[in-house]
């Protein structure tokens, strides 16, 4: 095929941002560029294949089938020219531009944070924007390029990519066990001081018979995942958290594990999410990379 019968590589850099985003208007501003010039190019790319990719309403786009397929092979298309370019440039380690990450707040504070001078000094042309929220952004609305979650996404819709387990435990201080004594079993936590969790979410716990979920009532009602920790501390109950947030109090002694036989679900995990798994910048990938060997099978703070 001469040059004047192939499609403009840049309209379909368009079109795969327009899917991405979710819409026009979404991806123009992303592209920087006016909604009527992303239309236009979405059109022009519609007439040089001669079929409809979109389908278009007031409020939202979707693919047709056609558009479902040529989207699949487009994304394999990019994906292979930015490994082109960078085995060409023998570059395939330097990036650059901006790294936009989604992470829960006590997490980034503890276990990204500390770590993010190793990787920006090994990519010295990136810059890296993380925000810190316990909310679940929408990352396509949203525009980041990947969020790091702790949950179970067994039915997200996104792809996800498996970073450590997270292993969560019944914990109390000893102040408060010396006053209210050890619990033996499930059913005395009904008489103990719980701490619900920040986000009113139920405890699922797995234990000798299995599956159960348990929603503690309790007096401290706050939507800070610290101020839950700091209570249990403090000695102020008894809570579910994860290994990662009170390592260190286990270790010291500040803490003690309540009921061993259960623990939080083990579907639990930390993972990282993006949008399709087909058309992964290079930059998304060099730090799915970088956490994956930072925490590992057994992350540093279960050794």
């Amino acid at each position: 095929m001469n040059a004047s019968g192939m499609t403009n590589l840049g309209d379909l850099e368009v079109f795969v941002r327009v899917i991405l985003c979710g819409g026009m208007s979404m991806a123009a501003r992303d592209l920087g560029l006016s909604p009527a010039v992303v239309s236009k190019r979405i059109k022009r790319l519609e007439e040089r294949l001669g079929t409809r990719l979109l389908q278009r309403t007031t409020r939202q786009i979707s693919l047709t089938e056609a558009g479902q397929g040529f989207h699949e092979r487009v994304l394999a298309v990019l994906s292979g020219l930015e490994e082109a370019e960078a085995y060409a440039a023998g570059r395939s380690s330097d990036v650059s531009g901006t790294l936009k990450i989604s992470a829960p707040t006590s997490f980034g504070r503890l276990h990204i944070a500390p770590h993010l001078k190793v990787f920006m000094d090994a990519h010295a042309e990136l810059s890296v924007h993380l925000v810190l929220s316990d909310d679940f952004t929408d990352i396509v609305a949203d525009g980041f390029d990947l969020a790091i979650r702790i949950a179970d996404l067994s039915d997200s819709s996104l792809v996800a990519r498996k970073l450590a387990p997270v292993r969560r435990i019944l914990c109390a201080a000893p102040s408060y066990l010396a006053r209210h004594g050890m619990p033996e079993t499930i059913e005395d936590l009904k008489r103990h001081a719980c701490l619900p969790a920040h986000n009113h979410d139920a405890w699922r716990l797995e234990g000798p018979e299995g599956s159960l979920s348990l929603r503690p009532e309790g007096r401290l009602i706050t939507n800070s995942s610290e101020v839950i920790r700091e209570a249990v501390i403090a000695g102020q109950g008894i809570a579910l958290r994860s290994t990662w947030d009170i390592g260190p109090e286990l270790k010291a002694g500040q803490l003690t594990q309540v009921l061993p036989a259960y623990e939080g679900s083990r579907n639990v995990a930390l993972s990282a999410v993006y949008p399709s798994r087909q058309f992964l910048p290079a930059k998304v990938r060099l730090f799915i990379d970088f956490l994956a060997g930072l925490y590992g099978p057994v992350p540093y703070w279960e050794r």
